[in-house]
């Protein structure tokens, strides 16, 4: 049996990215979602999702908005502005081997959002990980609270041919969006990745669907892409080709 989980991050991001979220929750194939808890938008795109029957994650976010906890506390993430340091900041100092947050205060952090994630969600996340940034400490702080917290960690990984343990499951992880739009077929991307799969394989593909609204066109780099995938994870004919293959099971994050 072959494993297939589909998984929308950034949920709560905005107005609009959360529209195409909840179209390709309710409408569409998406059944594990990754809410950003410290965000404006976070409780709205939960109210939109929540009676589907998603598994839904702390996609912890470190590198935009304002922080969840008190920011005398973590003054290391935060640039003079006293918001989060952005993505960009994160790549140019991963791209030096330098690192720019202090793990003590990742850790009061992600906390705090755990928080927030609680009071939203009513529950503990169904799996837990962190928004966009490569960095060791980063890593280690969100490894350490997901132990400490009892919470199924998905690792990160941007290598589909690496394995990485899930709960009690080894999965792949896949994702093309960062594509040029020319380039990138998100249908095509999905029936690509189904076809290579080995028996007894997991594949986790993740994707950003939304809509644009300008608080997305002036803080994400990500546009186009996810209109594409939203239309791309409604769409009935690849709903159907997927129902249709032998040995392939749709799962959602509890199932791991």
């Amino acid at each position: 049996m072959k494993q297939l989980l589909i998984r929308a991050d950034d949920l709560g991001y905005s107005y609009a990215v959360n529209l195409g979220i909840a179209r390709a929750v309710n409408e569409g194939l998406v059944r594990s979602v990754g809410l950003m808890p410290n965000m404006d938008e976070a409780a709205r795109g939960w109210e939109w999702v929540k009676g589907a029957n998603v598994a839904v994650g702390q996609h912890t976010n470190l590198c935009l908005g304002a922080p969840c906890a008190d920011p005398a506390l973590v003054p290391s993430l935060l640039g003079p502005d006293g918001r989060l340091h952005s993505s960009r900041e994160f790549r140019a100092a991963f791209a030096e081997g330098a690192e720019i947050v202090e793990y003590d205060e990742l850790v009061i952090e992600i906390e705090a959002q755990l928080a927030r994630f609680r009071q939203i969600v009513g529950a503990d996340p169904d799996y837990f990980e962190a928004h966009a940034i490569q960095s060791a400490n980063v890593a280690r702080a969100i490894h350490d609270v997901a132990d400490a917290h009892g919470l199924k960690e998905q690792p990160l990984s941007f290598d589909p041919t690496r394995i990485v343990r899930c709960g009690s499951t080894d999965v792949h992880m896949a994702i093309e969006d960062m594509l040029p739009p020319e380039k990138y077929d998100p249908v095509e991307f999905v029936r690509r990745t189904v076809e290579g799969m080995a028996d007894g394989d997991t594949y986790v593909l993740v994707f950003h669907p939304g809509y644009l609204d300008a608080f997305i066109l002036d803080n994400s780099s990500l546009t186009v892409n996810r209109a594409k995938e939203v239309d791309a994870l409604v769409d009935a004919a690849l709903r159907a080709w997927l129902e249709g293959r032998d040995g392939l099971r749709l799962v959602d994050y509890r199932d791991l």
